[in-house]
């Protein structure tokens, strides 16, 4: 049974009475900033705490994070044995799939280069342009995030091929699935890597020196995921010395990136700070509270959990 549930995400008038429509009985607290007693009294945990504040969760069943990525929060079993953790994996594809397809274009048809030029007044024809049409569009890791942006890709009529953990079934806009152990065979046929992936000791450092020279001269590479994946050092240089047509971050390392840090200052690197999700898009907002809700039904009936996170796989 549900007694205390402690809401510390923003919530609208709507969101508060959806979410205590899923608990009926229950008391719901909401605090941005909650103390370590609510966080003691808390049966279930909707939104992003502190992680330091875990220690106080002894009587937790459940976690229900805003956000997709659950690394600060792996440590929760020593804590709280019994306790369940489930990120907002599902929420976050339309709206970011949505940004960094208009990051690629911004990229593919140079429109950042032409809002420089805009603020010097300068009317300048900067020549020729790629199209998503056609491309080979490579998408490492797929999730609903990188599933969202292989559907849009294969809207825009690109040929899609994804990349997950394990091969099988695969949607019908993409071409065909393949494993991590196929990735250097794939970059030098793709004109757009798409990057949507946890942190974990696999992904970092994936894109490294040696396999971002296995890229196109003339590809892009895009970064939703995690900043820790890229080597952002041999990005650069591949950029500046004309081995990429450019890159795409909405994610860097660390985050923020110092101002004095070179990438900001490529011009072709399009970069946005980490702001491809959270809550800019309402809908997203929508879909997390609706997860929320039906998470909270599922524990109370026993029913499965959506977007659990497994403490060994990290994710």
């Amino acid at each position: 049974m549900i007694r205390n549930i402690l809401v510390v995400m923003p919530a609208a008038d709507s969101h508060r009475r959806q979410l205590e429509a899923a608990a009926p009985g229950a008391v719901f607290t909401y605090a941005s900033s909650p103390a370590e007693e609510d966080v003691a009294r808390a049966d279930a945990i909707v939104g992003n705490i502190r992680p330091e504040l875990l220690a106080h969760a002894k009587n937790l069943k459940l976690l229900q994070l805003n956000s997709a990525g659950s690394n600060p929060y792996l440590s929760l079993p020593a804590v709280c044995p019994d306790a369940r953790l489930c990120c907002a994996t599902g929420a976050y594809g339309l709206a970011i799939s949505e940004h960094m397809m208009g990051v690629l274009l911004e990229l593919m048809k140079k429109l950042a280069l032409y809002r420089d030029n805009q603020f010097e007044g300068r009317w300048q024809d900067l020549g020729p342009v790629t199209s998503v049409y056609g491309a080979n569009v490579l998408v490492v890791g797929m999730g609903d995030i990188g599933t969202s942006f292989a559907r849009l890709c294969a809207a825009f009529g690109a040929r899609v091929t994804g990349v997950r953990r394990r091969a099988g079934e695969k949607p019908d806009f993409v071409e065909s699935i393949r494993t991590p152990a196929d990735l250097d065979a794939l970059l030098p046929e793709a004109d757009v890597v798409f990057l949507s992936l946890p942190e974990t000791p696999e992904t970092i450092g994936l894109m490294s020196d040696q396999r971002i020279a296995l890229m196109k001269e003339t590809a892009y590479l895009l970064n939703c995921g995690r900043g820790s994946a890229v080597d952002q050092a041999a990005l650069l240089r591949a950029v500046r010395a004309g081995k990429l047509a450019g890159a795409g971050l909405d994610v860097t390392t660390p985050e923020p990136l110092s101002q004095d840090h070179p990438l900001w200052r490529e011009p072709r690197i399009v970069i946005t700070p980490h702001v491809s999700g959270q809550y800019h898009l309402t809908e997203t907002h929508n879909r997390i509270v609706a997860l929320a809700c039906r998470n909270l039904r599922a524990l109370q009936s026993g029913g499965p959990l959506e977007s659990e996170v497994s403490f060994s796989a990290g994710y």
